[in-house]
Parts: structure tokens; sequence; C-alpha cells
């Protein structure tokens, strides 16, 4: 337990005060009952089995923030560090900030974050190790970093900043509500430590002493309905309708005049030109972009083979090719063992990797693992059985009975796979991600990869082995073309979305549009020449050197669309978070301090990425 201080001062103990029975999302602010059999267990903090005496134990808690006292003087930030013990280049709570109005009538908002113990915690839900759990105690969400293998997708979901990536551990850490001083009746330290009363803590929905409002939102705040979060705000100064954002996030807020509530836009310059920034493309997400577009060409590239046959190409098989066709699966089972190790590689703690089959229940990413293994374990089953003819004197019967079988399971979990895959991004805090296009995207690289790789090699063995190639790439062709055609619709209408949407979905696209303008353009036209090329071929119009002119273009437009499309889908997206300022919490000084670097110096608390 903490050690109360003789000399602790009065505002340093949690205020009781009378809370209603539900807040203000409908949710019951007693969590359990003092006779529920989750009553009155200890915590074990820091190995102590004592339970505290707090009579609001079970009650859910929260902090309150008055915007009109902050001085961004940033002692929450210290006290918080200080207590935890964190490196500089972590903060469970930080501040940051947004302004508007013209000298002399020039305003500042601050605003003091850190993780806001929600009712619906999507950490909790999204977590594939199940590191996360909501305690009936201060209804605090307390993170287990040892469980964690750094996979970083709590910090996606999260609209708040709280759950923090730490690349050095390769682990997940944040805010604990600093449940060992409420076990003994003192607020967390950030509280305790304003200079200005601008923070305060306790049971939520109760007003501190001389504190009118309890709102939910403030500018600047994300969408609270998200995740139902236990904060609640005091700010009565006026602002200017406009408030701006300090970082580098394209970002301003806008005053609604009727309702009076601030809502993200996009800020535009009027002097941005559409540029290349080829080397902007890579990120800390660069082996999911191998991951993703790998397992999709494994998925397509089987099932070509096994469903070719039901469409009338009958020379594909085991019969026809009792070589060709095994070295095909070996293939595919190789690309897909190296896109997961891509996946292993891209978390903190890849030797945990095994920890991401925990949360089957919730998580998109434990579903998409484990249908993913599904699918490599019988694709690799399927791959052996296909040599079988080769090194032993099978029944051809038998064994076809068994291979379909087989490639059945593995043809409709590698589709699930696929499904659950793109359930990982439709998160609400991204709303660049948020949006049907993920999915036509991922089954459409599926398609027109498979149709592509497969095909392509299908086809030299039958001109090898003198028989007519012509079904096989034809077919192929056609494959190559529904994918191309489904990922252009998606992203046809995911443009015209986005360019209607304000907020950070906006702001990712108009960035889509200025930063990366000429290499998404660069995209577009390759899709479309895949589109044409495809669409010769698999109406078979094309002959003679048009012919080997058009496959040529159809590999390298498809492939490299591909990438750069899977590239900017990781860059672009500007997630619905706190304010940054200038240093901290801004991906532009983030760059600069790489480019320059001022990240080799510790204290500025900026860790290059890396793997």
């Amino acid at each position: 337990m903490w050690k109360v201080r003789d000399d602790e001062p009065e505002y340093a103990f949690v205020t009781k005060a009378d809370a209603p029975e539900k807040n203000q999302y409908g949710t019951a602010i007693t969590l359990v009952e003092s006779n529920d059999k989750l009553a009155g267990k200890s915590l074990n903090i820091n190995f102590d089995s004592s339970i505290g005496d707090n009579p609001d134990r079970y009650k859910q808690h929260g902090f309150y923030f008055n915007a009109d006292n902050c001085i961004a003087c940033h002692a929450c930030e210290s006290a918080c560090s200080e207590k935890n013990n964190l490196s500089p280049h972590l903060a469970f709570r930080s501040v940051g900030y947004v302004e508007g109005g013209s000298y002399p009538d020039y305003h500042r908002l601050n605003l003091s974050m850190a993780c806001n113990h929600c009712d619906d915690p999507v950490c909790l839900k999204g977590c594939p190790t199940r590191a996360y759990t909501k305690f009936a105690e201060y209804g605090a969400v307390l993170q287990d970093p040892d469980i964690c293998f750094g996979c970083g997708y709590c910090t996606w979901v999260c609209p708040y900043n709280a759950p923090q990536l730490d690349p050095v551990k390769g682990q997940v850490e944040k805010c604990n509500m600093c449940v060992d001083r409420l076990e003994v009746g003192l607020k967390p330290a950030c509280v305790a430590s304003c200079l200005a009363g601008a923070l305060d803590f306790g049971v939520i929905e109760t007003k501190p002493e001389n504190r009118d409002q309890l709102n939910t939102s403030i500018p600047g705040f994300p969408d609270p309905s998200i995740t139902q979060p236990n904060i609640r705000f005091q700010q009565t100064k006026s602002l200017p309708n406009e408030m701006a954002r300090t970082d580098s996030a394209p970002i301003r807020y806008s005053k609604n005049i009727e309702t009076g509530v601030y809502h993200s836009k996009v800020l535009k310059d009027p002097e941005a030109k559409a540029e290349w920034n080829i080397k902007k493309l890579s990120s800390r997400e660069d082996p999911l972009v191998l991951f993703t577009l790998l397992s999709q060409l494994a998925i397509g590239g089987f099932l070509f083979q096994f469903f070719a046959p039901h469409f009338g190409i009958t020379t594909i098989s085991l019969t026809h090719f009792p070589t060709v066709l095994p070295l095909l699966l070996f293939g595919l089972l190789g690309l897909q063992s190296f896109a997961l190790l891509m996946s292993t590689i891209h978390l903190g703690k890849p030797m945990k990797f095994y920890r991401g089959f925990n949360n089957l229940k919730y998580s998109p990413v434990s579903r998409e693992a484990a249908c993913l293994m599904i699918f490599f374990s019988f694709l690799g089953l399927y791959t052996l059985m296909s040599f079988l003819p080769v090194l032993f004197d099978v029944s051809s019967a038998k064994l076809q009975t068994s291979l379909t079988m087989i490639g059945w399971i593995a043809s409709i979990f590698g589709i699930i796979a696929l499904f659950f895959m793109h359930k990982i991004y439709r998160i609400k805090a991204r709303p660049f991600w948020n949006h049907w296009q993920v999915l036509t995207s991922f089954y459409g690289i599926m398609l027109s990869f498979g149709g592509l790789v497969a095909g392509v090699y299908l086809g030299l063995a039958h001109l090898l082995f003198a028989q007519t190639a012509s079904p096989v790439l034809e077919f192929a062709a056609a494959m190559i073309l529904a994918g191309v055609l489904l990922e252009a619709t998606g992203l046809f209408f995911h443009a015209r979305d986005m360019h209607k949407q304000e907020g950070e979905g906006g702001a990712s696209h108009y960035q889509q549009l200025t930063t990366f303008g000429k290499t998404y353009w660069l995209r577009n036209i390759l899709l479309l020449v895949s589109i044409a090329m495809a669409a010769g071929l698999a109406l078979n119009i094309l002959s003679g050197l048009l012919f080997f002119l058009a496959w040529g273009l159809i590999v390298v437009s498809v492939f490299l669309s591909a990438f750069i499309g899977r590239s900017l889908f990781y860059v672009l997206v500007i997630p619905t978070t706190m304010p940054g300022a200038f240093f901290w919490h801004n991906k532009g000084f983030e760059q600069h301090a790489c480019e320059t670097g001022l990240a080799d110096m510790p204290q500025v608390g900026v860790i290059p990425h890396g793997h």
C-alpha cells in the first residue's frame, strides 16, 4: 500500500460526495454491491494482500478537469512520470492545447489527459493478449505490461493517447489510476500535484467544490460516444469560434453556433501542392504492409488452383502436373510463412506471439490470427499430400477426396481470416480506416494477386509442357480484373466519402491529395492500367506482342499499385485523438527529431521507429 505521510495535506485526499445511481451514459455508478462475490478482494498492489477501507471502493471514479484553471505548468505530467518512473519518451498524462483568435484577443485552451478508465474500454476488447482488465474497484482499467506482447493495437483503438507503446521495452503501459493511493484515500499523483486546481478526482458525476459543470466534452476532446470516458469538464470562459491545433495534424475545431459544441474540421493550406514524398511512405507498420499483402496473395493463389477445375479448367490437377502444382503450393506456403514472420517481427516481444490467441471472444486480432493459423496449417497439409503421388504409390481416388476436404477447409478459413483482418481496421477512432473500402481492398488484392501469381505460373507450365494455356490465362485475367475492379470501386467510394467527411477522415484524404498527391495519382493510374490490360486479356482481344506486353504491364501495375496503396493506408491515417503540443505528441516534430539527430538525445522523448 501507499504510505500516507503524517503531514499529508487535506487537498490530497479524495473528497466524499453523494453520487447519482447512474452516470450520463446510463451506466450504474455502483459497479458491485458490498455482498457481491467480487467485493472484498485485494488488488495485491506490490504483493500487499490488504484491502482498502474506502467506502466508495466499488463506485466508478473519474477525473475532473477545469480548463479555465489550467496554466499548462505540466506539474501533473511530472508527478505522474516521477511516481511511475517513466522514461522520457513515455507519458501516461500529457498536456496539449488548442489556440484561436487574433492579437490582442488571442485564446489558448489547455487540455490535460490520461487514461479515462472508460465504461466501454475499447482497449480491453481489442487487446489480443487480454492484458487489460476493468476492475470493480474504482472502475479502474488496468493493463499488465508483462502479459502484453507489444502489438500496439490498443494504441490504435484508444482515442485519448492513453496506452503508450514503449519501443525500447517492446510493451504497452498506461495510467493505472494510482489505485495504490486510492486504497488509502489519496487522489492520484497528477491530481494532488496540480498547482492551479484544474485537475480533480472522485466518484464520477460528483462536482468538486466551487465547480458548476459536468460536461462530457470540450474543444479538442474526441467524441465521447466511442468509449464513454469517465472524465468530466468545466469550461466557462469564452473562446473563438475557430480553434487550431499546434501540432502538425491538419485539424481545426469549429463551433456549432446553435449547440455550442466544437467539431473537428479539415485545416487546409491554400499553398499546399501535390507532392511525391516517397520516403515518407515508410512507417513502423512496414511489416504489416508485407504481412497483409502476402497473406492475401497466398490465400488468393490457393483459391485459384483449388477452384479453377470447377470453372472447366481440368488441366490444373495432380494428374496433369504431378510436380508443377505441388511446387506452386510449396511457394504459397513459403510466402504465407514469411507473412506470418513479418507479423511476428512487428511485435515488441516477437517470442510471445502465441499470446495473440488469448482473446478470441472480443479481439479481431485474435480471430484473424486463429483463422490464419488454421489456413496455414491446412495449406501445409494440402501441400504435403500433393507431393505424395510423386514419392509414393497412393490411390488417386482416396487422395483426391482427402485433398478436396482439406482444400475446402483451407479455403473457408482463408476467406474468413481476411474478413477478420479487415475488422481490425474498422476503428471509430481512425475514421480514414473505418470504411467498407478496407474489405473490398483486402478481397480485391486477394483476387488480383492470386490470379496473377498462380495464373502466370500455371500458364507458363502449360506452355512448357505443350498444353494450351489459353483457358488458364483467361481465367487468371478474369480473376485479376474482378480483383482490381473490386478494389477500384471501394477506393472510389472511399475517396468520395472522405472528401465529404469533416474531421480526421477528411484530413487524411486532404493529405492524400497534397502531401502524397502525386504518389496517390500514380496508384490510381496504375489501377486503371491494370483494369484495361486485364479486360483485354480476359476477353481474349490481345494477341502476339500486345499479349506479352499486356501481361508485363499487369505484373508491374498490379503489384506496384497495391504496394503504394497499402503503404498510403498506414501512413495517412489520423486518429481522433487529443491535440498535442509543439513537441509532445507532434508527428511533425518527431519526424524532424529523427531527421536531424535530436532523437539521439533521450531527453527529447522521441524514439526512432524500429523493430
